[in-house]
């Protein structure tokens, strides 16, 4: 038996503990197993029921979610969605000329100290990044890129190399080699790799058949005038491409900065050129950007400093977390129906689970963390109330041991209620990237209150202070009612 652990706050406003019983923890992971019983999804689950030792507390706690900026104003409320952010003020996004776009990029070489090369590396580092966050490996394998001679050709060169270490299988078909030092290391270094290159006369007239992403890098900001072979007929190749009519058959088209053969300002003139599905603008949107009704619009190069944006007005999307690319406009409905995923893990046999459920958990746990997944000790947390009325929300583990398993909750909160009516809680941890998830089930039990106290007073003041203000499940009329109650509750503390 596993046990849970809640928190709640006692009389003196401080908190006192739960602990759940769990009757058997399931594990599943993508792999052949042979279920000791029918899964409830479509993973492979082999369920290890436990045996049924003594009603002792192991220790579910149910974790609060954790500290962050006790009171967050909208836009910081907001910063995990920064893609929604971001399309919602697309309208809002600058848009640059040719000549500031030229402009811009001088400052940025000449007295604000950046390089040719670091530029570069951070631009086709940007669309590296843009092109796995939208094309998942497992269904885009192949990716073609088609370079041309200068710096936009340079952003493909490295955008390849990235590819290649994010898993995916580059080609680069790159005709017009320059010898500049800058651009025969960048081809060192794929080939240092391996990485195919691919001479023009050996692609295909159709590339739907050998490549599953087709990364146009050929010409960026800076060019002007008519292509001239072998580049005409490289366009052309992608224009044949993008018009073929089931998406679903051909390669989508990425684009770096500005579609290959688009005016700069005016875009598509002709209306015979290339409509990639995605485009990835570098530092800032140029005016053709306006013109471009493809899915998927990027923004990559996270690296303009302030005095370019105050010089030339910049208003630009905030870039989520650490990422180097974030969406501009409105994101492409999906349909859910058609969602896939090709789950492909080393086997799991039960011959090689371990005999203790809770050995097994914690192995899992520590390579979860080790992977780098954030937050791997999130887990949904569900309660039933004594109507039948399940319940579910995240909450953050805090320990586990022989006893179970230890989370954190307050008595005023709709969980504490239900378990105050039902005992009986499951939790699941989904770690997605490591194609697992973990279910545990039992009954909820107060832990001593030394060690309920104990936890509360090693949190950070704030997170005190916060804790007795917030009254979890319950309506406020405005976030000043928080703000106010906090302000009070500091000042009544200031001692400490």
């Amino acid at each position: 038996m596993l046990t849970a652990v809640s928190k709640f706050r006692n009389k003196s406003g401080l908190a006192s503990t739960t602990r759940v019983m769990p009757f058997f923890l399931s594990t599943s992971a993508t792999a052949t197993a042979t279920p000791l019983c029918p899964p409830p999804s479509p993973y492979p689950s082999p369920h290890f029921r436990l045996p049924s030792p003594p009603r002792r507390g192991l220790a579910f706690l149910a974790a609060s979610a954790p500290q962050r900026d006790l009171f967050p104003t909208p836009r910081q409320a907001m910063a995990s969605l920064a893609t929604s952010t971001a399309a919602a003020a697309a309208a809002e996004v600058t848009h640059l000329s040719q000549r500031d776009a030229a402009d811009i990029d001088e400052q940025l070489m000449g007295p604000l100290g950046f390089s040719v090369d670091q530029l570069m590396e951070l631009a086709g580092l940007s669309v590296a990044t843009a092109v796995a966050e939208v094309y998942k490996l497992s269904e885009h394998t192949r990716v073609l890129i088609i370079c041309g001679p200068g710096n936009n050709g340079g952003d493909g060169l490295v955008a390849a190399r990235h590819l290649y270490h994010f898993g995916y299988k580059p080609f680069v078909c790159y005709p017009k080699r320059t010898a500049k030092p800058l651009y025969s290391g960048l081809v060192t270094q794929l080939e240092s790799l391996a990485i195919p290159f691919v001479p023009v006369e050996d692609l295909p007239q159709d590339l739907s058949g050998q490549y599953d992403i087709v990364i146009d890098a050929m010409f960026g900001f800076s060019f002007h005038g008519t292509p001239r072979p072998p580049f005409d007929d490289l366009i052309q190749m992608l224009v044949s491409l993008s018009v073929v009519g089931d998406s679903a058959k051909r390669p989508p088209i990425v684009s770096v900065d500005i579609p290959s053969g688009w005016h700069v300002e005016e875009g598509d003139v002709s209306g015979g050129g290339i409509k990639p599905d995605m485009l990835v603008s570098l530092t800032a949107p140029k005016l053709c950007a306006k013109k471009f009704t493809g899915p998927h619009h990027f923004l990559g190069g996270r690296f303009v400093p302030p005095p370019i944006s105050s010089k030339y007005g910049l208003e630009l999307p905030p870039y989520p977390g650490t990422s180097m690319c974030v969406r501009i406009g409105k994101v492409p409905s999906v349909d859910i129906s058609s969602l896939r995923e090709n789950y492909i893990s080393p086997e799991l046999l039960e011959n090689q689970v371990m005999p203790n459920p809770f050995d097994q958990f914690r192995t899992w746990f520590d390579e979860a963390v080790t992977a780098g997944l954030r937050e791997p000790n999130a887990m949904a947390l569900t309660t039933v109330n004594k109507a039948g009325k399940p319940s579910s929300r995240m909450v953050l583990l805090k320990g586990v041991d022989k006893q179970g398993f230890v989370w954190y909750t307050n008595y005023g909160s709709q969980k504490a209620h239900d378990l105050s009516e039902n005992s009986n809680a499951a939790l699941l941890f989904y770690w997605n990237e490591m194609n697992r998830q973990v279910r545990v089930e039992g009954s909820v039990q107060k832990v001593s209150e030394e060690e309920s106290e104990k936890y509360f007073h090693s949190r950070p003041r704030g997170s005190q202070l916060g804790a007795i203000v917030s009254k979890q499940s319950t309506v406020i009329s405005g976030r000043e009612v928080l703000q106010q109650a906090y302000k009070e509750l500091e000042q009544k503390y200031s001692d400490g």
